[in-house]
């Protein structure tokens, strides 16, 4: 019997309309033997949840270069716990200043992927904390 595995969902929140990483993060995490949903572009955090609720995820991923990052990922992360599923995984990644990082932490986003993160990396990462 295989062992079930891990679900995505990858998410471009807010009006960000660049969606090349999310696509090529996606792409990876298939590779890596995950089943992955993709929300496309300029989804609010409560179709993200909503999204994530439906699919029965493991892990929520979000890729913004809007500079939105510091609003919408705490929200998608609170709405996730006031649902119920507050063990979901939230992971983040794009254009986000380093010195933003500890308030995204803080709030619940458990990692945060810049540019130039090696796709290996992503896909370990996720793979190590979803056992």
């Amino acid at each position: 019997m295989s062992e079930k595995r891990i679900r995505v969902l990858v998410a471009k929140p807010g009006l960000d309309g660049h969606d090349r990483g999310a696509k090529v993060i996606a792409q990876a995490l298939r590779d890596g033997g995950m089943e992955v949903v993709y929300t496309g572009l300029r989804q609010t955090p409560e179709q993200i949840v909503s999204a994530a609720l439906q699919e029965d995820v493991d892990v929520v991923g979000m890729s913004i270069l809007s500079g939105a990052h510091a609003t919408l990922f705490p929200e998608v992360v609170n709405l996730l716990r006031a649902k119920g599923a507050g063990d979901v995984l939230v992971v983040g990644g794009g254009i986000i200043p380093e010195e933003d990082i500890p308030a995204l932490k803080a709030a619940g986003v458990a990692e945060i992927f810049g540019p130039g993160t090696p796709l290996a990396n992503v896909v370990n990462y996720i793979k190590d904390k979803i056992k």
